[in-house]
């Protein structure tokens, strides 16, 4: 039973960041206002992490006390473990730092300010690091079948 609810916490999180990825770029079509467009999907961004953080510490544990100390040896850990480290690294780093940019550059629009090339660098940095961790999640689908 508990297997079948790691498939579908699985399915449920590596869905939630695909579709994500794809509403934002959405947003950025249908939103005029570019800054109105990264604010609510900066939202977005920030709710499907918190997303990831609860699922994979849910896996993880679940996993340790199914297999204990075999863990260590099943590729299934290793991409939850990479992929909560990425979230850490987006969530409380990069975007953090991408946050205090904004103030920086307050009143002016960090676009428009002298941190915009910093701002621009830091965003790609942080769309890359998504990216990797859609890729690991396409992979924790396709292993979460395969090792119990």
């Amino acid at each position: 039973m508990l297997h079948k609810l790691s498939i579908v916490i699985v399915t449920f999180w590596v869905g939630s960041l695909w579709m994500t990825g794809l509403t934002a770029s959405i947003l950025f079509d249908m939103i005029q206002n570019r800054a109105l467009a990264g604010e609510v999907a900066g939202h977005l961004f920030a709710v499907v992490s918190y997303i990831g953080l609860g699922c994979g510490l849910y896996l993880l544990l679940q996993r340790w006390l199914a297999v204990k100390n075999v863990i260590f040896k099943q590729v299934f850990f290793w991409i939850v473990v990479a992929m909560v480290c990425l979230i850490v690294i987006g969530c409380f780093g990069i975007q953090v730092y991408l946050a205090q940019l904004k103030v920086d550059a307050y009143p002016v629009a960090v676009m428009e300010s002298e941190y915009a090339s910093q701002f621009a660098a830091w965003h790609g940095i942080s769309g890359a690091v998504y990216l990797v961790e859609c890729l690991l999640g396409l992979a924790l689908v396709l292993n979460v079948r395969t090792e119990q």
